[in-house]
């Protein structure tokens, strides 16, 4: 699975959460790099992602 970049700044932003901010809720800073620069991730590493920004993870997936 990837992340649509453009969905997850907003959804960030809508959190008000830094790359510091989803490091300290247990993202891997590596993982996060990762998924910004286009690469794939697990189904549960983007659930994650989405839970920390208090979102559904369809909201930031690619289509």
């Amino acid at each position: 699975m990837r992340i649509d970049r453009k969905k997850y700044e907003l959804a960030r932003a809508r959190a008000c959460k830094g790359q510091k901010d989803l490091i300290a809720e247990g993202l891997p800073k590596g993982t996060l790099c990762r998924l910004i620069g286009g690469g794939n991730a697990k189904p549960e590493t983007i659930g994650k992602l989405a839970k920390a920004l208090g979102v559904d993870v369809t909201e930031i997936i690619e289509d």
